[in-house]
């Protein structure tokens, strides 16, 4: 599981979340997943290895659950479990489209909501 970008401060941000147990969701964009690209959609049940600043292994996680739903109907519970500290789904989607500011999101635009847990944790 690849959180942000590699040697990043966000994705040093998200990984501290996932193992302090505050991070429990994340979000992609359908387009980003096949038949558009090569990467399959999560799945539940699925094991994905969860790296770091550098792509080191940090641990496991498990898929738990997985949702497909228009950017508009992403809600308040969703956008707490990414545990990034958001108060509002405003705040949610601001994040969001800055972070996938080369795409134009609309509230119709497919959202991927995976929630997950941590199953092991390396050192």
């Amino acid at each position: 599981m690849e959180l942000g970008y590699r040697r990043t401060d966000l994705r040093r941000h998200l990984v501290e979340a996932v193992l302090r147990g505050s991070k429990t969701a994340t979000a992609s964009l359908r387009d980003s997943f096949e038949p558009n690209t090569d990467e399959r959609m999560p799945e539940v049940g699925e094991q994905l290895l969860l790296v770091g600043w550098d792509d080191e292994p940090l641990g496991v996680v498990e898929t738990t659950e997985v949702r497909v739903v228009p950017a508009g109907q992403v809600d308040l519970q969703f956008a707490r479990d990414e545990g990034e500290g958001f108060e509002s789904v405003a705040d949610w989607r601001a994040a969001h489209e800055r972070f996938w500011s080369d795409r134009a999101i609309t509230d119709e635009t497919l959202v991927v909501c995976e929630w997950f847990r941590l199953i092991s944790r390396f050192g």
